[in-house]
């Protein structure tokens, strides 16, 4: 799947995506999760992990180990695990990314499902678009009286009588 003009199905753009990608959307979570909470603990543990994620810790395991063969996180069985110091610029990007994502949803007054669809989108967003979407979010924090406004325009409609 060279060809990148023209349109494809979701699954087309992915795979193209995933030509240039080392990880997948499932390591990118692992490292966010991993970097997000060595900021806070320094350190992260398998059983951890997988409660945080809501995932087996056998396959928390092998997603490490993945991980760690890459070189994005030091790791010694049944030890902790930490981000190495490629792993914390990529988990520092990855992080990022998802905070962009977020802010601009709350902005969109998404509520009830602004965690799920951060995460939806966060993996298949280009570059060029989450710059744009982290510049309107600069604008917007910059100008809040558009906020404002949005947010009075948006109250004059019921999100679940929008026909699309």
């Amino acid at each position: 799947m060279k060809k990148e003009r023209g349109f494809y199905t979701v699954r087309g753009y992915q795979m193209l995506n995933a030509e240039n990608k080392t990880l997948t959307s499932s390591m990118e979570d692992y490292l966010e999760m991993i970097c997000r909470t060595c900021r806070e603990e320094g350190y992260v543990r398998v059983n951890q992990l997988a409660e945080m994620l809501n995932v087996r810790p056998s396959s928390t395991t092998k997603v490490i180990q993945k991980l760690n063969a890459l070189g994005l996180v030091d790791y010694q069985k049944y030890g902790i695990i930490q981000p190495t110091e490629e792993g914390k610029a990529i988990g520092d990007f990855l992080l990022k990314r998802h905070e962009i994502i977020e802010e601009f949803l709350g902005i969109l007054g998404i509520e009830e499902t602004r965690l799920k669809d951060t995460e939806m989108i966060e993996h298949d967003v280009s570059l060029n678009t989450l710059k744009s979407i982290y510049v309107l979010n600069k604008f917007l924090s910059e100008n809040p009286d558009i906020i404002k406004r949005y947010e009075t325009f948006r109250k004059r409609y019921n999100v679940d009588d929008v026909i699309l």
